[in-house]
């Protein structure tokens, strides 16, 4: 059997074929659990604001540039940047003397985000090449780290979050959308569905799990906003096409996953909170 990120190359990457073939993309699970997680994130000012080929290669489950406060002179991370959406918004709120990087592991993916980044004429910007448990940037060498609906398709998220801790500067922030369980785990038949998987939910933390391993990385201030929370009609039809169509089965999800916007602050070195106690005295 492919590995969960063999799956999860190879259906982004017919994503981005579709997108740039100029077809709505979609996340490799069904069309109703794309329309049902995905749909309206981005205003149309932000819309107008980037090429139509990034847009039609969105397969995010909220939107992080709205929410993560950035500011001029800042270096944003998108982790799993896909077709370059929330990198090119970032790169215009940073501004000139900021920069935007994303990392992406799929060649059509940075295929197609190099090129609305062509279209878009931001030289602020630089996508990547690799993995998110394996970021290559140095370490305290980012301010902001966002991502799009991404952390859960890693199968060793506490290596995603340890290497977000790494590359933040003291002080750095997390502010990713994401996928999240709400109350006790999903049932085992949710989570042996590669299917599902790739679409974001089978590998979805349970909200008190991923505040303990954020924690647990060193990260402080941590809160999680849901955005928008799922009812098993929603997923119906999508649950249908797994094979999951037992009433029971919707029962327990129903409520249980949520869209939300999760938030995390690496602390300030010792040396630099020093002068807020006697010791610079």
């Amino acid at each position: 059997m492919n590995s969960i990120k063999d799956v999860v190359q190879q259906k982004y990457g017919q994503a981005a074929l579709h997108a740039r073939a100029g077809h709505k993309a979609d996340c490799g699970c069904s069309t109703s659990c794309c329309s049902t997680i995905t749909s309206n994130l981005y205003d149309e000012t932000q819309a107008a604001a980037i090429p139509a080929e990034a847009m039609l290669a969105s397969l995010g489950c909220g939107n992080p540039t709205a929410l993560a406060e950035l500011k001029p002179g800042e270096v944003v991370l998108d982790l799993g940047s896909g077709g370059g959406i929330d990198v090119l918004l970032s790169a215009r709120r940073v501004g000139p003397t900021g920069k935007a990087y994303g990392l992406d592991m799929t060649d059509e993916m940075l295929a197609l985000a190099r090129e609305n980044q062509r279209h878009a004429g931001q030289t602020n910007v630089e996508f990547l090449k690799g993995e998110i448990e394996n970021i290559p940037l140095p370490d305290n060498s980012v301010d902001v780290i966002i991502s799009n609906c991404v952390i859960n398709l890693s199968a060793d998220k506490d290596r995603v979050i340890a290497e977000a801790f790494r590359v933040l500067k003291p002080g750095g922030r997390v502010a990713v959308s994401d996928i999240v369980v709400r109350g006790e785990s999903v049932p085992e038949s949710v989570r042996r569905s590669m299917e599902l998987w790739v679409g974001c939910i089978a590998g979805a933390l349970e909200e008190g799990r991923f505040r303990e391993k954020l924690t647990r990385a060193g990260f402080e201030r941590i809160d999680v906003e849901p955005t928008r929370i799922y009812r098993s009609e929603d997923a119906r039809q999508f649950f249908d096409e797994a094979g999951l169509s037992d009433e029971s089965v919707l029962a327990e999800i129903d409520g249980r996953f949520m869209s939300a916007f999760v938030r995390a602050q690496k602390p300030l070195a010792a040396a630099q909170a020093c002068c807020a106690s006697t010791c610079c005295t």
